[in-house]
């Protein structure tokens, strides 16, 4: 029975990665895409080796076509996910809606923070000075706009399409506790 959980999370997290890849890779608003969403879902549903693996994966496989950038950036980027899915750990044991919604504005604040800071700190595009910074964060806020419709948008998408289909889901699938599925 372990073994056909695990096929099953395993079998989530290829589909959750090309979900996610294939949505980058789709005409979408700028900043209006699901990686930062499915972070937080890997980090409240996926074992913690796959929580992680998950949207770095995503990522690699639509950069591999989307073009990779500058490193820091792409770090910041890389890294601002990796903490959205320890937002999500945090939701492990109780996903309600009021706790989504915090960990979900966390996450769109951590990563337009996290990637807008190196933007100012590693690029000539503005003087790295306080104003620069300022000056940074303000030519980002239609991103930041994006980015938390995008990341509301998928959370309900991811979130509210895994309960809907739990409950079609052989009784085993539905039992599953988070300790069984954390380490």
């Amino acid at each position: 029975m372990k073994s056909t959980k695990n096929n099953h999370y395993l079998i989530l997290a290829i589909i959750l990665i090309a979900v996610a890849a294939g949505l980058r890779l789709l005409p979408h608003a700028p900043n209006f895409a699901p990686v930062g969403a499915l972070a937080l879902f890997g980090g409240a549903y996926l074992k913690k080796q796959w929580s992680y693996i998950v949207p770095i994966v995503a990522m690699l496989v639509s950069d591999l076509f989307l073009g990779f950038y500058t490193p820091q950036i792409m770090a910041a980027v890389y890294i601002s996910f990796i903490l959205i899915v320890f937002f999500g750990s945090l939701a492990r044991n109780n996903k309600n809606i009021g706790r989504l919604a915090v960990l979900t504005l966390s996450g769109s604040i951590a990563f337009f923070v996290i990637t807008n800071f190196t933007v100012w700190a590693f690029t000539p595009m503005y003087a790295h000075t306080a104003s620069g910074l300022v000056s940074c964060f303000v030519a980002a806020l239609p991103f930041f706009r994006n980015t938390i419709f995008g990341d509301i948008f998928y959370v309900v998408a991811f979130f509210g399409s895994f309960e809907a289909i739990k409950l079609y889901l052989p009784t085993g699938m539905t039992q599953i506790t988070p300790s069984e599925y954390s380490g």
